[in-house]
């Protein structure tokens, strides 16, 4: 009975080792810096995001100022007129988030121009790298690019300067 069961153990382990898929690791962040289109992409939107930041911090710098002027004439100002303000600087801090949201949110701005110019990178990154997978027969390709599980991959198996070379 011993027999069997470990001739039966050492089948299972053999057709798991004979079933072993092949993979390859490559780090994506890596080949996106190497496309001058990718870090020009990156450039605009950086200086795009710092345009908008220093417009979203002058109108909040408003709401600020407007907030400021309000404590320090709050006492001479009558009932009504201390509500109206309030509802003045509640409205325009309303406006900036508002404005804010437009620009750095989910459907802003900045969201639909980073897809604009980075989705033509990553979809011609992407295509190389399922084109490479399947001309060499690699059943997994892993991104080791910001994955903190990732505790080490031999260079063996590091395909992506090869990446970057077939996108040239």
């Amino acid at each position: 009975m011993k027999r069997i069961i470990i001739a039966l153990a050492a089948i299972v382990i053999g057709l798991g080792a004979a079933s072993a898929q092949k993979y390859i690791v490559v780090d994506s962040e890596k080949i996106f810096r190497s496309i001058a289109q990718y870090n020009s992409a990156i450039s605009t939107l950086d200086a795009m995001a710092r345009d908008y930041q220093s417009k979203v911090d002058a109108a909040y710098a408003k709401v600020e100022s407007m907030y400021n002027t309000y404590v320090s004439q709050k006492q001479s100002m009558t009932e009504a007129a201390r509500v109206a303000q309030e509802q003045a600087i509640l409205a325009e801090e309303r406006k900036v988030a508002e404005y804010q949201e437009s620009i750095f949110g989910n459907d802003g701005l900045m969201m639909k121009k980073r897809i604009e110019l980075i989705q033509p990178v990553q979809q011609k990154v992407f295509k190389a790298i399922d084109d490479y997978a399947k001309s060499g027969g690699y059943d997994m390709v892993l991104d080791t690019a910001a994955n903190a599980a990732m505790l080490y991959h031999s260079e063996a198996v590091d395909h992506t300067n090869k990446i970057i070379e077939l996108l040239k």
